[in-house]
């Protein structure tokens, strides 16, 4: 069955290029890999930098600063890639956030910004693996937030709270989204957000980042953060793009990542499709395959169509992103709503030919439920893509 996966895509030659490299490096790691790192909460460190030593964190920066310079289709086979070879959601974003991080850099920073940092972190010198955008109260609603940044000087300081901010252990600087405006002297909600690179050891160091983990039960190789800014002084030449316009900065290049998380999704999809399979092959029970039986052949075999037209939609769309933009958007919610819903049937499946044994670690199976459950909430919830297809698609009032 492995054969089908990675024949029935008509890919282009680079992005077939991608999926061989990328599953090189990923073959040095195991099932056993992952579930360890997982079972203990650790960060796979020994991954990430067998990536970044080939380059691929900087698989969406230019050439000119040592990236390979590729675009949505390619990541997107990377990314399905490093998710199907049983590292799963959450070992496909132990680096999605190094490799999403850079875009505003890249578009918005100041030459100078991107001469000296992009590329460090095309080499993996340098890591900006997290993103500190959602807040207690404003949850989904971010234009809503209320961290300030005020300017002082040549300095901003920044005051406020962030949740859910991932990675910032394992990372050299963040992206931080707070406003320079606040919400109730806008015109617009979505005016009035800046963003700034901030150094983190810098700030922990001098005590204005103090961070506080989430205990959680997905993505153990993955830890997230509540975080308080405390007086935290950030170089006004730090300020990335116009101050005020980080809203839209953040939207810039939002449909091609949700796209990448799509593809993320269909390859713990398969995965787990491909784990339910082989177990119904080889187990059995009153001297038949349990296999066999057409109560365990009918859940696999309808995930597996669902996961299968989920992928052709998504990697249809990968190559369409220079469409208008509510077109893009639209493919890009419905792709990463397909993914979500045909990979939690997948997972789920798979749990239930296990039987008893699908809630035991060692088959990897509720591994993959749990992440599969968590794609459904991110990056944002079902709910809210189809809220986007709604209203930009079927043009229906608007709901929020």
């Amino acid at each position: 069955m492995s054969g089908y996966f990675a024949s029935e895509l008509a890919l282009s030659p680079r992005q077939q290029a991608v999926r061989e490299e990328i599953r090189a490096v990923c073959d040095e790691f195991d099932d056993a890999y992952w579930r360890e790192r997982d079972a203990e909460g650790e960060y796979p460190h020994e991954f990430v930098n067998a990536l970044a030593e080939e380059g691929w964190l900087g698989i969406l920066l230019p050439e000119e600063y040592g990236g390979k310079g590729y675009g949505t289709e390619e990541t997107v086979a990377m990314m399905y890639e490093i998710a199907r070879s049983g590292a799963g959601f959450s070992g496909a974003q132990t680096v999605h956030a190094a490799i999403y991080n850079s875009a505003p850099l890249v578009k918005y920073g100041s030459d100078e910004l991107k001469e000296n940092l992009l590329p460090q972190v095309a080499s993996g010198e340098a890591w900006i693996q997290c993103f500190s955008l959602t807040e207690p109260t404003a949850g989904s609603e971010s234009t809503a937030m209320t961290t300030r940044a005020e300017r002082d000087g040549d300095e901003y300081v920044v005051n406020g709270e962030k949740l859910w901010t991932s990675r910032i252990d394992v990372s050299d600087y963040l992206v931080l989204a707070a406003r320079t405006t606040p919400y109730d002297e806008v015109d617009k909600k979505t005016k009035g957000v800046s963003l700034f690179l901030v150094d983190i050891e810098r700030g922990v160091d001098e005590g204005s980042i103090q961070l506080e983990e989430i205990d959680k039960t997905v993505s153990g190789v993955v830890s997230s953060f509540r975080v308080t800014y405390d007086d935290l002084r950030i170089p006004a030449d730090q300020l990335v793009g116009v101050e005020d316009e980080g809203f839209y900065q953040v939207l810039d290049g939002l449909n091609e990542e949700r796209l990448v998380i799509a593809a993320e999704a269909i390859g713990l999809g398969e995965l787990a499709i491909e784990k339910g399979a082989d177990y119904a092959n080889e187990r059995e029970v009153f001297g038949q395959p349990i296999g066999q039986n057409q109560a365990v052949q009918h859940p696999l075999a309808a995930a597996f169509a669902r996961v299968q037209a989920a992928k052709q939609f998504t990697f249809d769309a990968a190559k369409r992103t220079d469409e208008e933009r509510k077109a893009v958007g639209a493919r890009a919610n419905a792709a990463k709503y397909l993914a979500a819903d045909a990979t939690f049937e997948a997972a789920d499946a798979a749990v239930q030919v296990h039987g008893g044994r699908g809630v035991a670690r060692e088959y990897d199976v509720e591994r993959y439920l749990r992440e599969a459950r968590l794609t459904r909430l991110v990056p944002i919830t079902q709910e809210l893509a189809l809220n986007y297809i709604g209203e930009n698609v079927l043009e229906l009032p608007r709901s929020f």
